[in-house]
């Protein structure tokens, strides 16, 4: 069942919010200055104090958006920026394009790292995630060679710390993501992505074999007693994933991380200020009937490190990802929104897969103009929030 609204939204505040949001949105199109359209609008010299322009909100801190950029700036670098957003994800592994990079050399390493950093810093924006592995099946079935994988995470984390990146965002996934389509038509025919499990009956066996439940924990508990002590050093925080989907078995091999039950596990298998989640709303909602409560637990407790905004509609077995549409899916954004208000989250969010068409959408989920709606949605609902405690 859909988490049920907690609190209540004014038309006022509704109305205001919205028509701000509206006004912003049609003085970017234009190239202008969001704040152009306001006519109470303050001088460009002069501090407002809307919550969405102070670090800490209204009252008390506040999340931080960010975006998952390319490496290399271009028009959504551009965008995002005048769309207010001030900190980046890099969600894959390499060198920028500045061709100065080493034949060989691993994107873990402290020079390929600080030519993926350099771009950022230049371009106004702080680097604050690395969502990327280092490769680790060896590690999470605790093969042999699993140790020199263990030292390659250990390396990305040490350097990582040494140029101010906090969080890694990680997974503990044999098979990885899993979808049955990415051909599914959503909300006005955008193109969505979708799982159904019943699909997989069929296939062959994987290469891995049986993989229990017990076997992911131990070799789990191994890399965190190896790899945490490290993190603490190094001052980064690493931010486990949920199982995409959260279901299990799925070709015989286990998927631990499929449950809020077994993330508190996680945070009790080795107790560390460096052993966290990201808190993946489309994965998690689809482990419970009260996200809101979810996210008070994990963040009372100081375990939430990093947040993926976006929605599902469905089962575990059987779902469409909706991410984009926020009024499509299972989960109250508000209510979430106000939990995290509520436990003086002051992490780093950002929007997860986006459906939306009309650009570009090679890579799908990852549409410029879906991503634009995201953001513009979620400062939205965010500003209404922490209005609230004016």
């Amino acid at each position: 069942m859909p988490s049920q609204p907690q609190g209540h939204l004014s038309r006022r505040t509704f109305l205001a919010v919205s028509a701000a949001a509206a006004g912003s949105a049609a003085a970017i199109a234009r190239g202008e200055h969001p704040d152009a359209t306001r006519p109470d609008a303050p001088a460009p010299d002069k501090a407002s104090d809307k919550p969405s322009d102070k670090e800490d909100g209204a009252r008390g801190p506040r999340m931080k958006l960010a975006e998952a950029l390319p490496p290399s700036p271009g028009p959504l670098w551009r965008l995002a920026k005048q769309c207010g957003v001030e900190h980046a994800v890099v969600t894959s592994g390499g060198t920028s394009n500045s061709g100065d990079g080493k034949p060989g050399e691993p994107p873990w390493g402290r020079p390929a790292l600080e030519r993926v950093k350099r771009p950022y810093d230049e371009g106004g924006f702080k680097l604050v995630v690395i969502e990327w592995s280092p490769p680790l099946t060896k590690a999470k079935l605790g093969l042999p060679g699993r140790d020199e994988e263990i030292e390659t995470v250990c390396e990305l984390v040490r350097n990582m710390g040494a140029l101010g990146i906090s969080v890694w965002c990680y997974e503990w996934m044999v098979l990885g993501v899993l979808r049955t389509s990415s051909t599914l038509r959503g909300h006005g025919g955008a193109l969505v992505t979708g799982y159904d499990h019943a699909k997989l009956k069929d296939l062959p066996p994987n290469e891995y074999g049986e993989v229990k439940d017990e076997k992911l924990w131990a070799s789990l508990e191994y890399f965190l007693k190896r790899v945490l002590p490290v993190a603490e050093k190094a001052g980064v925080k690493l931010a486990m994933h949920p199982d995409d989907p959260p279901l299990s078995p799925i070709r015989g091999v286990a998927r631990i991380m499929r449950s809020v039950e077994n993330f508190q596990r996680l945070v009790d298998l080795v107790p560390s200020p460096s052993n966290g989640i990201t808190l993946c709303q489309g994965n998690f909602t689809l482990m419970t009937d009260d996200l809101p409560a979810v996210i008070r637990k994990f963040g009372r407790e100081k375990k939430i490190f990093f947040v993926h905004i976006g929605d599902v509609r469905g089962t575990p077995e059987k779902y469409v990802e909706v991410e984009n549409f926020h009024d499509e899916g299972k989960t109250d954004l508000m209510a979430c929104l106000r939990a995290y208000r509520d436990v003086g989250f002051d992490g780093v969010c950002r929007p997860d897969h986006v459906p939306m068409e009309g650009d570009s959408n090679d890579k799908l989920g990852r549409s410029m103009i879906g991503r634009l709606f995201a953001i513009g949605y979620i400062k939205g609902l965010e500003d209404a929030v922490y209005w609230e405690r004016r």
